[in-house]
């Protein structure tokens, strides 16, 4: 593939058209279990982030692998294969004041992100680590530091 971004074509590191397809087809199965009640994956706590499209405006659903932070707050990690962010961090960014969580079986919550940094990503990271080395391995292979998010209730 070839680094210039003609029309039609995709950025480097960014999932291909089939890529994205499938993961909104998983995403959509995965949030159904959880609005059912079922909460795990792969051995993973899961919830699902509702943000806005950064430039859509539209709702946007994301399941999320989520780790305790406190008697309130859940933090969600930006990972993922590829160079760039998810889609769904551009968006929390975007939009901080209109993000709401689901836990399974729940309504959504109404929450407050905030991107962790230095010591307290640190910190955050290390806890996330030690429950889901994946994770970390994950990390290991890319490029980019993966963003650490607190989630609290308001």
């Amino acid at each position: 593939m070839t680094t210039n971004n003609r029309a039609g074509e995709r950025k480097p590191g960014t999932p291909s058209a089939f890529s994205r397809w499938m993961q909104r087809k998983m995403n959509a199965r995965m949030n159904r279990k959880i609005r059912r009640g079922h909460g795990q994956f792969m051995g993973m706590d899961v919830l699902i982030l509702n943000t806005v499209g950064r430039r859509s405006g539209q709702p946007r659903q994301s399941p999320l692998a989520w780790f305790p932070d406190g008697d309130d707050a859940r933090l969600v990690v930006a990972s993922g294969g590829g160079s760039q962010n998810p889609d769904w961090h551009a968006n929390l960014m975007a939009h901080p004041g209109e993000v709401s969580i689901e836990l399974p079986g729940t309504d959504a919550t109404p929450v407050v992100p905030q991107q962790l940094e230095g010591a307290d990503r640190e910190q955050a990271w290390q806890r996330i680590a030690a429950a889901q080395p994946r994770i970390a391995k994950y990390q290991s292979k890319s490029d980019r530091v993966y963003p650490v998010i607190r989630l609290t209730s308001r």
